[in-house]
């Protein structure tokens, strides 16, 4: 009889929990990062039990049926962040449930997307720096699509590519830059973020849990006898130092 844990997956099943894991992100589940990560290990899990721990912590079946559109939302207003000559930073815990736009004139502007929870299907920004400099910081992976205009600056993308035909969060940044620097950078790029680790990862642990006792136990049996060892070859050590004492007086 196959063990459940050893069924490899199908393209079929790697796609669904895909897309589960977009809807959680869409209901403010997941934040960008952790979604990123999760697509990407969807994509490369190669059996059915290493799919079922990354949707464990998730609600099942959240996804909207194709015939029963979701209610159209009132369309907010763009959230605009603004330096002019001074910083504007936004990082860390945010949510992100409309278009965002960036102004930096002779400032910087400063856009961390990789904790964000973000309740779109993509992330629009409209960047626009004159003598300044607007980054946006994502997850590598991520799917980044970049316009607009650089006169006299310069508008980059120096994120880590997705796989080809993989369904992946999208950036898109309207950029235009005068005398200024538009950057869309990846983790690779900028300063590491202290992840909380997804609960999918340490589910794996666990699944793994007995090899890691058994790993410790061995260690510390290991640990009990270096001690003895140790401890005997002391005392030895100083019985003989006292031998040699008594054969001096």
């Amino acid at each position: 009889m196959t063990d459940p844990g050893e069924v490899r997956a199908s393209d079929a099943e790697r796609e669904a929990v895909v897309e589960q894991l977009r809807v959680a992100s869409v209901e403010g589940r997941l934040s960008l990062a952790e979604l990123t990560d999760r697509t990407e290990a969807a994509y490369t899990a190669t059996t059915q039990a290493e799919l079922a721990l990354l949707t464990q912590d998730l609600p099942a079946g959240g996804s909207v049926p194709a015939s029963m559109p979701a209610p159209a939302r009132e369309r907010r207003k763009r959230r605009w962040f603004v330096g002019i000559m001074g910083d504007s930073k936004r990082r860390g815990t945010w949510r992100i449930d409309q278009e965002l736009g960036a102004v930096a004139v002779m400032g910087d502007v400063l856009l961390d997307l990789r904790a964000a929870e973000v309740t779109t299907d993509l992330v629009d920004i409209t960047a626009i720096s004159v003598m300044g400099d607007v980054k946006i910081i994502v997850p590598d992976g991520v799917n980044v699509d970049i316009d607009g205009l650089a006169v006299m600056g310069e508008k980059k993308v120096d994120v880590l590519e997705p796989a080809p035909g993989t369904n992946v969060p999208v950036v898109r940044v309207h950029a235009y830059a005068v005398m200024g620097d538009v950057k869309v950078i990846g983790d690779s790029q900028a300063q590491p973020l202290q992840r909380g680790f997804a609960a999918w990862r340490e589910h794996w642990r666990r699944l793994h849990g007995e090899d890691w006792r058994e790993l410790g136990r061995q260690i510390r049996a290991d640990s009990r006898e270096l001690h003895r060892q140790l401890r005997d070859e002391h005392r030895e050590l100083w019985r003989g130092a006292r031998r040699d004492q008594r054969r001096h007086y």
